[in-house]
């Protein structure tokens, strides 16, 4: 590990400081958000009574001690409300799996502090920042820009191999071998795995697609994004996640189909696709047979994966049903031993995870706070204006975060970004209630083409 490591994340704090000083607030964040998440390095410092320090929770401590410093009125103007009780219960919750396995009130608040940092700083950060279209309009092409920028770290290491982190910060991230898949390389740039890679760029491929098709945005800079987006397309393709391709093709298609048969029904089948499977695979019985089926027709090799995570999910929801409330809690207590006591369990989705850990209060929470943003947007605006200008970039982002909760189900990688995006998608909805009661002024919107706005 390279002495860059140490000066990149401890001077993170000062940059993103330089950020707020130089540029309006909601670009300062996202642009602190973006890079911080794609060029920092997957280093975590253990910090006594505290969280790690890493790349995500530096960035969002910056972030909110320069609002507070420099808009201090974002932060008094903030006002919960009944949409945020998912974030608060997924971030609480941990005290009271701690408490009911006896592992103490320290260790709950320490989780839960953990917790906040990871998934709840980065929300609050989108409910104060983000309350209105034209901020969903900002923050949409934020996310498209950062996949173009990362398309050619990609196309460099899908050619020469996963090396950028080596040569820049001097290590490894994980196995080297699974970073091969169908007879070439899968990036891995600066992010914890290739999958992940996968994901974001698939991601920021849907939302370059849909704000071009939707002529959201034309142009970046001077020129047009097009030929860039397509590319974005390919590059996405090219990264060998089979998963992240399918789920990319699922949103564009839930997409064009809510813009051609102006429904809400694709929107609230994704919604629920996450809640349905683990509610089949945890308390129905399903065996998951039918989506080793439609596997193999693919691959082999990828059906014998998904078996292997099929099987170790019958193990970890057997152990679950144990403390289904409020799960086992911390310190690998959710795991399978063996009569050795070895560890015979791979968790490799999320949701299995969060059910382990913090039952089924926990999983609740963590997989409404990802459906109701959706949902809030289908609330507010009808779902045949999704494809309108002003309200594609919102409805592009929504169905981002769906995506990013399905893809918890096979996967457990973090993205605070998409946390971000559903902290906005709720402030949104409050702001624009706000505003139909007569309180506040009316949220201005941008069209195609514009500037970012401040």
């Amino acid at each position: 590990m390279s002495m860059l490591v140490p000066i990149v994340m401890f001077g993170w704090i000062p940059v993103v400081l330089l950020l707020f000083w130089q540029l309006p607030p909601r670009r300062a964040v996202i642009v602190a958000f973006v890079a911080g998440w794609l060029f920092l390095p997957v280093v975590a410092y253990k910090l006594k009574g505290l969280p790690d320090y890493t790349k995500m929770s530096a960035t969002c401590v910056g972030i909110l001690l320069f609002t507070l410093l420099f808009h201090a009125d974002r932060f008094l103007s903030l006002r919960l409300c009944w949409a945020d009780v998912p974030m608060l219960v997924w971030c609480i919750v941990p005290v009271g799996s701690s408490l009911s396995n006896g592992l103490g009130l320290y260790d709950g608040i320490s989780n839960s502090l953990d917790t906040t940092v990871t998934w709840g700083f980065p929300y609050l950060v989108g409910r104060m920042h983000f309350g209105d279209f034209a901020g969903m309009r900002q923050l949409a092409r934020g996310l498209l820009v950062g996949g173009l920028v990362y398309v050619p770290l990609c196309l460099w290491e899908i050619k020469m191999s996963p090396q950028l982190n080596r040569m820049i910060y001097g290590f490894h991230i994980g196995g080297f071998a699974d970073t091969v898949r169908f007879g070439g390389w899968r990036p891995q740039v600066f992010m914890t795995s290739g999958l992940m890679v996968g994901m974001w760029m698939s991601l920021t491929a849907l939302i370059g697609v849909w704000l071009w098709s939707t002529r959201t945005v034309t142009h970046l800079s001077s020129y047009r994004i097009g030929w860039p987006v397509l590319v974005l397309f390919v590059t996405a393709i090219l990264c060998k996640s089979m998963g992240a391709v399918v789920l990319l093709f699922i949103g564009l298609a839930v997409l064009y189909a809510t813009r051609w048969f102006r429904t809400p029904a694709f929107v609230l089948a994704l919604a629920l696709l996450p809640m349905l499977y683990a509610t089949a695979r945890s308390v129905g019985g399903w065996s998951g047979d039918v989506l080793l089926t439609v596997s193999r027709a693919v691959s082999e090799k990828r059906a014998s994966s998904l078996e292997t995570r099929l099987v170790n999910e019958d193990l970890l929801v057997n152990r679950a049903s144990a403390r289904l409330l409020l799960g086992w809690g911390g310190y690998d207590r959710n795991r399978v031993s063996d009569e050795e006591g070895r560890d015979v369990s791979i968790t490799d989705g999320f949701w299995v995870i969060a059910l382990g850990t913090r039952g089924i209060v926990g999983l609740g929470a963590l997989m409404w706070a990802c459906a109701l943003p959706a949902l809030l947007l289908l609330r507010l605006v009808p779902a045949a204006k999704w494809s309108d200008p002003e309200y594609a970039p919102a409805a592009a982002i929504a169905v981002s975060i769906l995506l990013y909760a399905a893809d918890n189900l096979f996967n457990a990688f973090l993205n605070p970004v998409f946390m971000l995006c559903a902290g906005g998608l709720v402030a949104l909805h409050a702001g624009a209630r706000k505003r139909q009661s007569g309180v506040g002024p009316p949220s201005p919107v941008r069209r195609a083409g514009t500037a970012w706005a401040s």
